[in-house]
């Protein structure tokens, strides 16, 4: 038996002298070094007690370093609990205690801060931080490169990532090794992968869209990346002299448009450009079409089922949508309520089915249980409608939902914060449009009696609790909130009322 996931990274490797990883300045990395530098760290997890399917979670900065923590997890058959870097030390906490990690590797400079609540989770606890420095590297240089990588099937978890829940509890959605695996498959082929494309890896590794879909398409592929620690429209454009895919988010594609650079002799060498993590306005899919000539590619998935639909490679991409259900995966239309199928042009929930579809919720079966169908479907929370084409049309969010920037944010857990604040009575959180981020995060309050209304107090008081792109864009005050007859307050006249809140 051997390891599932990175079985599959190894029967699609170059040669160990082929080029993974550059920077901005050149090549950083090739595939005999990331084996290498994998193996060494392997073998300090082993050193560290670390045993098949203890849980790993790593807080830091993007680093190639850092990268190879996550095959190294893979390879040791641990579970890979990746931490968004803005995570506060309240948010941490709660993962770790959640997460009953074995190992947390942290940035150096977070260690202060959240020694206390690693060591009672009686993890141990390793440091990354930038050039490699801190106590993770130099434990792996005394550790030899061959590892044996440990014996993992299909269904054995790989990762866990965490997203926020609606009742503010943040959940861990469980990822199989056969779940990246096939995602990784599917999007080599559908996506017309090959050891000659270089993608240009501007996206955070601690979201399924960095670490999962570029990272795992591009080792199933033996191609390689140019490792950018993060976005810049300028530096962007500027490797695509090298480059011939980029995959990003709505806002990557705004941004980009604001440069008088951007043209069609600029993206000449590009082959692909794709957009996911939250919907894509048409408005930019056509002037980024008039601009350089290529059509974007937008896509559909999420931190449980990874990949579920993509506008096809070959054929029209139309604006608006997310395309067709990829090969394996199964996708249908219901009434929320009942479950029955909807015919197409009607608007229900979206569920999906197949080998890319998460194992579960750390430690909650009932949530799991409540998210599923008997015959095995994954309620998404998504509204949309399949044309007569087949292709997928997100019309709207269940359970209020906001995507901000390509990141999940959930009312619930923004309200939770805001209701404990002495001046706030109640409040209601929304998204409205927002120019360079799709959705931005607004919050409505109604004042405790008597306390002055204070807009920058609130979000300085939410910026101690919660992670900076979950903060409202602004705290709007009010003397109650709309509510129906059921008294559920009615978000949808909130959105209506502040929808232009920040258009200017």
């Amino acid at each position: 038996m051997s390891n599932h996931l990175f079985g599959h990274f190894l029967d699609r490797m170059p040669s160990r002298d082929r080029v993974l990883l550059h920077t901005a300045d050149g090549p950083a990395m090739t595939y005999g070094g990331m084996l290498d530098l994998s193996g060494r760290i392997a073998n300090l997890l082993l050193a560290q007690g670390v045993e098949p399917g203890d849980r790993v979670a790593v807080q830091t900065e993007k680093t190639i370093e850092a990268l190879m923590i996550y095959l190294a997890c893979v390879r040791a058959g641990a579970v890979y609990l990746p931490l968004n870097t803005a995570y506060t030390d309240h948010e941490v906490s709660y993962f770790l205690g959640d997460a009953e990690p074995k190992l947390v590797v942290l940035d150096p400079v977070r260690v202060e801060t959240l020694a206390s609540a690693v060591y009672e989770t009686g993890a141990s606890l390793l440091t990354l931080g930038e050039e490699g420095k801190g106590s993770l590297m130099l434990g792996s240089k005394e550790q030899v490169t061959q590892f044996e990588d440990v014996a993992r099937e299909p269904d054995d978890l790989a990762a866990i990532l965490y997203t926020s829940g609606t009742t503010g509890r943040s959940k861990g959605a469980m990822l199989t090794h056969e779940n990246l695996a096939s995602s990784a498959r599917v999007l080599v082929d559908y996506w017309h992968f090959s050891q000659d494309d270089v993608l240009i890896h501007a996206l955070p590794i601690f979201h399924t869209h960095g670490l999962f879909v570029a990272t795992n398409t591009v080792l199933m592929a033996g191609a390689s990346m140019i490792f950018l620690p993060c976005f810049d429209a300028d530096e962007v454009l500027r490797m695509m002299e090298r480059g011939t895919v980029l995959m990003g988010v709505p806002t990557f594609y705004t941004r980009l448009l604001q440069q008088p650079d951007l043209t069609r002799q600029a993206t000449a060498g590009m082959r692909l450009f794709v957009s996911g993590s939250a919907p894509l306005r048409a408005e930019t899919h056509a002037a980024f079409a008039e601009r350089t000539g290529h059509a974007i590619l937008e896509r559909y998935g999420m931190t449980e089922t990874n990949m579920n639909t993509s506008n096809p490679y070959d054929g029209p991409r139309i604006a608006g949508t997310v395309g067709l259900p990829l090969p394996g995966v199964e996708l249908r239309v219901v009434d929320a309520e009942t479950g029955a199928g909807l015919p197409d042009g009607q608007i229900g929930m979206i569920e999906v089915r197949g080998p890319n579809v998460f194992k579960g919720y750390w430690r909650m079966p009932e949530k799991t249980a409540s998210e599923f169908r008997e015959d095995g479907f994954f309620i998404t929370g998504d509204l949309g409608r399949l044309d007569e084409r087949g292709y997928l049309h997100i019309v709207g969010r269940g359970k209020d939902l906001v995507i901000s920037g390509g990141y999940n944010v959930y009312p619930k857990e923004i309200e939770t914060e805001l209701d404990q604040l002495a001046w706030v009575s109640e409040s209601a959180v929304i998204g409205v449009r927002h120019p360079d981020f799709g959705e931005a995060v607004v919050a409505v309050v109604v004042p405790s009696a008597g306390a002055t209304p204070d807009e920058a107090a609130t979000i300085d008081a939410l910026a101690e609790r919660l992670a900076r792109y979950k903060l409202p864009k602004r705290v709007c005050f009010v003397d109650e909130l709309p509510r129906n007859s059921m008294g559920k307050v009615q978000k949808n006249v909130l959105r209506e009322r502040f929808a232009s809140l920040l258009d200017g």
